[in-house]
């Protein structure tokens, strides 16, 4: 193997041990402390200044501003922050990003001797810890232990091409070339999704002679300015909100980037004369890069936001008429009859809300797909809208005098709407969990499985539609027959399983799995369709059909 292919490999391994190093940190923060992380910073949403102050704390605490951006794009995508304060939040976190890169860069001396304590103590940590923060503790301090290591590891794979002429060559006519240079500077940034791991490269060649401090410059400029793509990229799928953000921080990023582009020759002499060593100097203008940004944009992050919903518009989608409660009229309370039907009306909206709900789940069921899963947090949050709203705008007409018959009425709804909500809590935390596991362990169910799956979500479609009937207009024939519905569908779920049982008797491994699972999404349809059935037990128990017990007198 040549000495070139060498350092290339080893250059390489360092690169990717520092990469998974910050994962680590990242990942052991989020796990551990992510909540509070978002807490904090949005606690401190007050101004710019404070929102500024709080990215770049968090930031320095988690070592990646790509990792803030995205928590930050959630935050914007959830309601919880604007554009404009969230774009300082962002500048902050560019500036915490840059300090992580000076004290990692600046300090190799001391990684010699702290690196192995880290990787010990976190160890230590991990292994001996069942404590969940504990644990994401030890996580954390064996990914500094290996960005220490992976900082060594760099700087001694570069060490060869210190006598590689050709490699002083091209990186050096690179270097001369400010365009060039801010172009690959952007795109290691970019493949990297870590501008911490392309300032440490740089500052490594810079350690073994192979790039002059002027050539480093544009580098960095490129580092800068493609530091912000990794979070545009990701954030593409995700609201007009979330995607404003991250295209903000580029903006103002790659702006100061280009416009220092033009005069860098000119900045070198200045940043030669830096009382510090070539990697501190290097390490220095970066973060003098991020605060002049901040310095710079922060009194505009307002008109920055605006021309951001410019180019990336709010999304016009069609009125969803089950967006949100229509019929619980105030005014209304003060004529029971009437107010009892609006909140009737309601619950026949959250049927249809449910029935959306279900649907989605069982097209997931068949097609594999988990992004059509992403829709059931939304329709289940609004369920639960729903049935708040309708508890208590029934509870506000219970407050006043009202017939028996009346407050019987009230009654009903309520539990019924709570039974609504029950199902689709079914929907989104078991069912949901179950095509999950389906579709990550790779299990595919035969073809008449399916079939008996599909029969039983035949029938629980038909009760709820048919429980919408019996609800609205009280109807005795129709609660016998919602009642039949629950007899039909636990026939058919004891044969199925009987079914199920007798041709998987003998399964083992992979096959015992999949039948649990089969036999898990049965019991899920279970409890949704006797939630929904529940709506004609009061009916039929006040027609005084309804038997105490199921079980036969001796």
């Amino acid at each position: 193997m040549t000495a070139g292919t060498t350092v290339i490999i080893e250059l390489l391994g360092g690169i990717a041990m520092l990469l998974w190093g910050v994962r680590m940190v990242r990942t052991g923060i989020m796990r551990g402390w992510g909540d509070r992380l978002k807490h904090f910073i949005q606690q401190r949403l007050g101004n710019n200044i404070s929102a500024f102050l709080a990215g770049a704390m968090a930031t320095a605490t988690l070592g990646s501003a790509t990792a803030m951006a995205l928590i930050v794009a959630g935050l914007a995508a959830g309601g919880a922050i604007g554009t404009s304060i969230g774009l300082a939040v962002l500048l902050g976190a560019d500036v915490g990003s840059a300090l992580v890169s000076a004290v990692f860069a600046s300090s190799s001396s001391y990684a010699l001797w702290l690196s192995p304590l880290l990787l010990f103590a976190g160890y230590v940590t991990f292994t001996t810890s069942n404590e969940f923060r504990p644990h994401n503790l030890g996580r954390i301090l064996i990914g500094f232990g290996l960005m220490l290591v992976s900082l060594k590891f760099i700087v001694g794979a570069t060490a060869p091409l210190r006598e590689a002429t050709l490699f002083h060559e091209a990186l050096t006519a690179i270097g001369r070339e400010p365009l060039l240079a801010f172009l690959v500077g952007a795109l290691l940034a970019w493949l990297c999704h870590s501008t911490l791991a392309v300032i440490l490269l740089i500052a490594s060649f810079l350690a073994n002679g192979s790039l002059d401090i002027a050539g480093a410059l544009s580098f960095i400029l490129g580092v800068n300015c493609g530091g912000g793509l990794p979070a545009v990229t990701a954030t593409l799928q995700m609201s007009p909100e979330a995607r404003r953000l991250p295209l903000a921080n580029l903006f103002c990023r790659g702006t100061v980037s280009v416009i220092l582009l033009a005069f860098v020759s000119r900045i070198a002499p200045y940043v030669m004369e830096l009382p510090f060593g070539l990697i501190e100097k290097a390490v220095a203008f970066h973060a003098g890069f991020n605060l002049l940004a901040a310095f710079i944009f922060l009194p505009f992050t307002r008109q920055v936001s605006r021309l951001m919903a410019r180019i990336v518009p709010d999304q016009k989608l069609p009125p969803d008429n089950l967006s949100h409660p229509r019929y619980l009229d105030q005014m209304a309370l003060s004529t029971p009859s009437v107010a009892l039907s609006n909140a009737a009306l309601e619950t026949v909206r959250m049927s249809e809300l449910l029935d959306r709900m279900f649907d989605t789940a069982i097209v997931a069921l068949r097609s594999d797909s988990l992004e059509t899963l992403k829709e059931l947090k939304t329709l289940d949050e609004r369920l639960n809208r729903y049935q708040s709203s309708v508890h208590g705008y029934l509870s506000d007409l219970t407050q006043s005098e009202l017939e028996k018959s009346d407050t019987k009425r009230a009654l009903e709804i309520m539990l019924y709407a709570s039974n609504l909500e029950h199902a689709g809590d079914v929907i989104h935390l078991n069912l949901a969990d179950r095509i999950k596991a389906k579709v990550k362990l790779s299990i595919t169910f035969t073809v008449s499985q399916h079939a008996s799956l599909d029969d039983l979500c035949l029938i629980i479609s038909q009760s709820l539609r048919l429980a919408t009937g019996v609800l609205t207009s009280n109807d005795v024939d129709g609660a016998r027959r919602l009642i039949e519905q629950k007899d039909t569908f636990r026939a058919l779920e004891h044969k199925i399983i009987e079914e199920h049982f007798r041709e998987s008797g003998t399964a083992k491994g992979a096959s015992l799995r999949k039948s649990a699972l089969f036999v898990d999404i049965i019991r899920d349809l279970h409890r949704i369709n006797s939630h929904i059935v529940s709506a004609a037990y009061p009916i039929v128990e006040a027609a005084g059909l309804l038997r105490d017990s199921r079980i036969k007198p001796e």
